[in-house]
């Protein structure tokens, strides 16, 4: 029975504190803009930026070097995924 009244205690100061915290982003503005964020996604995010630039920057990583894959130039994943 003594167990429960911790449990009773902790789950009200669980409480205490979400309610505290909720009560905190209330007053600083957590909530004012709330579409905001929804249209901010529809916006480009460089408008500077042309397609040329755009597909210059997407290139692909360069490559490992073979003596990351073993000394054998990749041959080694190759014939693992076969």
């Amino acid at each position: 029975m003594g167990s429960m009244w911790w449990l009773i205690i902790i789950a009200l100061a669980m409480g205490l504190a979400g309610l505290a915290a909720f009560l905190w982003s209330l007053r600083n503005g957590q909530y004012d803009d709330l579409d905001g964020a929804a249209e901010r996604v529809l916006l480009e995010e460089d408008p500077d930026v042309t397609g040329e630039d755009r597909q210059e920057t997407r290139q692909s990583p360069p490559l490992r070097s073979a003596l990351a894959d073993g000394g054998e130039g990749g041959t080694a994943r190759r014939k693992r995924l076969r």
